[in-house]
């Protein structure tokens, strides 16, 4: 056993997976972060008991009226599905004699449990998707492991690992997609074809925009086979051997998909857009008539790009890495590569081109856009191990810029999991627009360390409204210091959660130092 043990202890894999787990136990605060990821449980809570999907009160804030007049979620099922064995886990814990008197104090068991578990498990998931897609991209383990890191500490993934939403869940599978299909080109194996292609059509169930990962996944084969001068009758064989297989698989998840609409709003062909502009037209008739399709193009284009709130090259500086590299190594890198590059730079123009014109096209309440986040993230993970592959030929100002964008965008991630979210959205009801959020998280950060709170803004009517949105705010966003700050569990409970949190933080400095070693012997 311990031999095997010490083995394990010298795996980069294992390792990597490893910081990937403790790492995103480290940064959970044991919320779910988001009203919509609360409004999606609820609707899994539904699938296996007697509960709604949506609860009464909670009209018109969310809910639309389908079959038999009942208030149902407009979400896909995908990331319901995905929090359903930690729900029915975590609702069963939750009622245990020993958690009488802490109730359903916030954050409740159940939500711990789920927000830990299911987190966990899409960070390690990712983490060997990530790296297996890179190594078939003909990187080193070292400039795979590179890349990996840099997707779990440097780019938004980090956010969206402790506040969660569906995007982590989406990147998973979009990754898988690529990497199985992939796999299937180089070897001929249905098995992977058929895997890839079942990754994409889970990704329907969670949101249907996300056919346009499905296409940018056939975008990315023809372009690789298409690079390296495969024509005429060859390149047609493929197709059609593609197709045998994916399409029936695209098929029958749509056809899922369809069907759990019909169930809810008795119709096979629309979309809750279509319900909700009814439906929200009849509760305020000044609404525009294109709503919720009513932002000028021009300002829902330019302002993932451009505006200090949601601005993508902002909250994920390792974009601008990766446009500095392709702009200076492109001859140098592999088909391939360059064939992953063309798909993932359309596919975010798809995402900020299609969301333009949405009423919330910045997302909303989130870090950064959260609409296009994902894809940015598959753009800018993997100019780490085009850095460290091409360092030679790019130049040593590159090199110093890359790493200098490196720790930037590191320093964003780290920053964007010190409060709750909705911080800086309340200070700008008093601070107004634009508002550079990143700079206001920081100059929050500093304020809260030196006891300046005051200094914060927060006397508005939201905060006012909502008493627990105060008690959120004002801490640390983690779970043993929200404990203490909400004030609800025992002190043995806080005490207990403070001295296995401070171990994960040692454990994950363990196995970074590990990883290194590993690597460099």
């Amino acid at each position: 056993m311990l031999p095997r043990l010490r083995r394990w202890l010298h795996d980069p894999l294992i390792l990597l997976a490893l910081v990937a787990a403790l790492s995103t136990a480290v940064i959970q605060s044991g919320e779910l972060g988001s009203a919509d990821t609360m409004h999606r449980l609820q609707t899994t809570h539904s699938f296996w008991t007697a509960e709604p999907q949506v609860f009464p009160n909670e009209y018109p804030e969310f809910g639309l009226h389908g079959r038999e007049g009942k208030l149902y979620s407009w979400y896909g099922m995908g990331q319901s599905l995905l929090m359903l064995p930690a729900d029915i886990a975590g609702t069963a814990l939750g009622r245990l004699p020993v958690f009488d008197e802490y109730d359903d104090t916030d954050p409740t068991v159940r939500d711990i449990v789920v927000s830990y578990s299911t987190n966990i498990l899409v960070s390690v998931l990712t983490a060997l998707v990530a790296y297996w897609f890179l190594t078939q991209l003909l990187f080193t383990e070292r400039q795979a492991v590179a890349g990996v890191l840099a997707l779990l500490f440097a780019t938004s993934h980090l956010h969206y690992a402790q506040n969660m939403m569906e995007n982590n869940y989406i990147l998973l599978l979009t990754l898988a997609g690529f990497a199985f299909q992939y796999q299937w080109l180089r070897r001929d194996s249905d098995r992977a074809l058929l895997i890839g292609s079942a990754a994409f059509g889970l990704n329907l169930l969670t949101r249907l925009t996300t056919a346009l990962d499905l296409l940018a996944g056939g975008v990315f084969l023809l372009l690789v086979l298409w690079l390296e001068n495969v024509r005429g009758r060859a390149l047609w064989e493929r197709f059609v051997a593609y197709t045998k297989i994916a399409l029936p698989v695209y098929a029958g998840f749509v056809l899922i998909d369809r069907v759990y609409q019909y169930e809810r709003f008795g119709s096979f062909f629309n979309t809750y857009v279509t319900i909700f502009a009814r439906e929200y037209h009849r509760l305020n008739p000044a609404l525009p008539a294109s709503y919720p399709w009513e932002t000028p193009f021009r300002v829902g284009f330019l302002g993932p790009l451009l505006t200090p709130e949601k601005s993508i090259f902002l909250f994920d500086p390792l974009l601008v890495l990766t446009i500095l590299l392709a702009g200076f190594a492109w001859k140098r890198f592999r088909p391939e590569v360059k064939a992953y590059l063309i798909a993932a730079f359309l596919l975010l123009l798809g995402y900020i081109s299609f969301y333009a014109k949405y009423t919330v096209w910045s997302g909303d309440f989130a870090w950064g856009d959260r609409y296009v986040s994902t894809t940015v993230e598959l753009v800018a993970f993997i100019s780490v191990p085009l850095l460290l592959k091409h360092r030679a030929e790019v130049g040593r100002w590159i090199w110093a810029v890359g790493m200098g964008l490196i720790a930037v965008s590191t320093a964003v991630q780290l920053a964007s999991l010190a409060f709750w979210v909705p911080l800086e959205i309340y200070q700008m009801e008093t601070f107004g627009h634009p508002t550079w959020v990143i700079w206001l998280r920081c100059k929050n950060i500093v304020a809260f360390a030196l006891g300046k709170m005051e200094a914060w803004g927060l006397n508005t009517p939201a905060m006012n409204e909502d008493p627990w949105d105060n008690v959120h705010i004002t801490t640390w966003n983690f779970l043993p210091f929200l404990l203490r700050r909400v004030g609800e569990a025992p002190a043995w409970v806080v005490n207990t959660v403070e001295g296995l949190w401070t171990a994960a933080v040692a454990a994950l400095a363990w196995s970074m130092w590990r990883l290194r070693q590993a690597l460099t012997t």
